[in-house]
């Protein structure tokens, strides 16, 4: 699923490349994944694991080069004022289908403490409209992440009532 995707950040940052300079779409990813997490509150370990391993797997990162990447997500997201520094950077540089990919990414991370919140469901609703990937392809994605995933499709909300 993510073969596309790959190709195209290869193609951006050089393959494997773990120079984490300013400017590299990889941050503006990363910082969208940090909104995913902190999106209902609380940050899960299960969460920050996903992130890690998709991040760490995805670019081919050592260790390092993969902490150097969250700290330059985690200062950009926590200087941004919205979402749309980072979906405007990535929407000049990426195609619709790798932009639908990179929404399936964040359902991954929403899903994997095993629920997702309605602030979850916003956070990556507000991301992929900006991202301009539509409704349909954003609910999509959420459900071929969840039958992945094997989870229950509700929120945190209806599974309290």
């Amino acid at each position: 699923m993510f073969d596309r995707f790959r190709t195209f950040l290869d193609s951006l940052t050089g393959s494997g490349s773990s120079v984490i300079e300013p400017g590299d779409p990889r941050i503006a990813i990363m910082a969208l994944c940090i909104q995913v997490m902190e999106a209902d509150g609380e940050i899960h370990e299960k969460e920050r694991r996903k992130v890690r391993s998709m991040i760490k797997d995805h670019y081919q990162l050592d260790d390092a080069a993969l902490n150097a990447l969250i700290t330059a997500g985690e200062t950009a997201e926590s200087q941004a004022i919205d979402f749309f520094r980072f979906t405007s950077d990535i929407k000049r540089h990426f195609s619709e289908e790798q932009r639908i990919d990179l929404v399936g990414m964040l359902w991954e991370i929403a899903y994997a403490d095993g629920k997702r919140s309605e602030m979850e469901d916003h956070v990556i609703w507000r991301i992929a409209d900006l991202l301009g990937v539509s409704g349909r392809d954003r609910i999509i994605k959420r459900q071929e992440v969840a039958a992945k995933l094997d989870v229950v499709e509700e929120t945190t909300a209806q599974q309290e009532k």
